[in-house]
């Protein structure tokens, strides 16, 4: 269950934002003073947080500010102010959205459905790009080096995943035997450029449904090899 600060001085906003959040089934915790609403925000792990700009102590505003410097959460900022510098200045300090009161209940319900959602593709994106590559049914997971192909795991030498991953993180690249050889090997080590051949012949073996026409890892002639 997605969880929700509501940083809100008048209470019958904050519950009606409350009420219509909890409806639809997210777990929400509310505080009405800026202070406090920094100190949970920093503390605490929330999926959201509907910021009022005018709140005592410390105002919205102050507030993004200090939260989008430390974390990367969906803020949705809530003001009364209707003068397009407010909104403005909101956004340039970090807030993902702006609502004006009076506001719709069912579209504040809507705009925070849709920027949970953004945020979670985001973050589904950065992981991916961080600890694997994902490309029509082969999966390189690189954190623990491990292959799967259609999510049945496949078992490659240290040299064969090194050169697969190398490929696969540049897509549509040609690289020669002799460049593959220098990043995967070194040329100070023994061997020659034609070990890069049999790795590849290797890999597609292991990963291509039809090695003799490949889907993955393309020979360009005369060049050298892609991943496509």
């Amino acid at each position: 269950m997605k969880k929700i600060l509501i940083i809100e001085d008048e209470k019958s906003i904050a519950e009606l934002e409350q009420d219509y959040l909890e409806i639809n089934g997210f777990q929400t915790e509310m505080v009405h003073t800026g202070d406090i609403g920094l100190q949970k925000a920093l503390t605490q792990d929330y999926d959201l947080i509907l910021l009022d700009v005018m709140l005592p102590n410390i105002d919205g505003f102050e507030i993004c500010k200090k939260i989008r410097s430390i974390k990367d959460i969906p803020i949705i900022m809530v003001t009364a102010k209707k003068e397009e510098i407010d909104k403005i200045r909101g956004l340039g300090l970090g807030a993902d959205d702006y609502l004006v009161k009076p506001f719709s209940p069912n579209e504040m319900v809507a705009r925070v459905k849709a920027h949970l959602s953004r945020y979670e593709r985001l973050s589904m994106k950065q992981t991916t790009e961080s600890q694997g590559i994902y490309i029509r049914g082969l999966f390189i997971d690189r954190s623990s080096r491990r292959v799967f192909v259609n999510t049945k795991e496949i078992t490659l030498t240290t040299k064969e995943f090194d050169v697969l991953t190398f490929l696969a993180l540049n897509p549509d690249q040609v690289f020669s035997k002799d460049h593959l050889f220098e990043r995967i090997w070194g040329y100070d080590s023994n061997g020659d450029v034609s070990t890069v051949t049999v790795h590849i012949r290797k890999i597609r073996e292991k990963i291509e449904h039809d090695p003799s026409n490949p889907e993955y890892i393309e020979t360009v002639w005369g060049s050298g090899y892609r991943f496509h």
